[in-house]
């Protein structure tokens, strides 16, 4: 068993083996590989010369201090069991360290996973909040933002002691959603059906109208608040966990 770097950037083992642990499609592949990936920020284990388990990580940031956000963690189903993503995942735990990071910060996909996670030292850090509802008759005023005053404006809206996140992961991000902005809010909307805003930052009652500015019938909204735990966090320094995180590339 080898954990290393991958040797190729678009390794077709590292695509393949996303397609069968998450069942996302080509074009999903096509926008992470070219916008999202970066073989600095992958770590993979290879058995008999084959990719059979990998994460990756997008860089971000907490009251200035260097995170890693660990993402599309994933074992081969005929190697699992075997403790393989144990050992990747503290294999990354020591090179994240070396490389100067504060701490990790993921997003498990389910209870299961959770679980996996604490008895890995990661503790439930964030937790978010998520509503439904119908378009209201008249619509807001809102513009399309571009990245630069996307940044700045959440920034701005963002609760206290909340992850920032820019750099590398800004242009994957920008192949997934749009960014609006309102009066009194920041909203980012993923490009799919149904609607879904990854992000409302500011006035959550401006929903409906987002709605209907957007000529939605209907849609779901997650937005800073407390009703289910959302990301966990594992320290690799003294430096305090994170109290929102934001954006989930789900």
């Amino acid at each position: 068993m080898n954990i290393d770097y991958p040797l190729q950037t678009q390794s077709e083992d590292l695509r393949s083996l996303w397609h069968e642990a998450f069942g996302d499609d080509d074009a999903f592949l096509d926008i992470f590989y070219n916008h999202g990936f970066n073989p600095d920020r992958c770590r993979c284990i290879t058995q008999d010369g084959k990719v059979v388990a990998a994460l990756y990580w997008f860089d971000c940031s907490l009251n200035g201090q260097p995170l890693a956000y660990l993402y599309g963690i994933a074992t081969a189903k005929a190697y699992r069991g075997k403790g393989l993503c144990r050992a990747l995942l503290e294999n990354a735990h020591s090179h994240l360290k070396y490389l100067g990071y504060a701490g990790i910060v993921l997003v498990p996909g389910d209870e299961k996973l959770s679980k996996l996670y604490e008895k890995l030292g990661y503790t439930p850090c964030t937790t978010i909040s998520e509503f439904s509802c119908a378009a209201a008759q008249e619509p807001v005023a809102l513009r399309k933002v571009d990245s630069a005053e996307y940044c700045q404006l959440r920034r701005s809206l963002m609760p206290a002691n909340g992850v920032i996140q820019e750099g590398d992961a800004l242009p994957f991000l920008e192949h997934l959603a749009d960014f609006y902005a309102g009066e009194d809010f920041l909203v980012t909307v993923t490009r799919q059906d149904p609607f879904f805003a990854t992000e409302l930052l500011g006035n959550t009652q401006a929903a409906p109208g987002i709605l209907a500015a957007l000529h939605w019938n209907k849609g779901t909204f997650r937005y800073p608040g407390n009703h289910r735990s959302f990301a966990m966090y594992h320290p690799l320094s003294d430096a305090p966990a994170p109290e929102y995180f934001g954006i989930a590339f789900d």
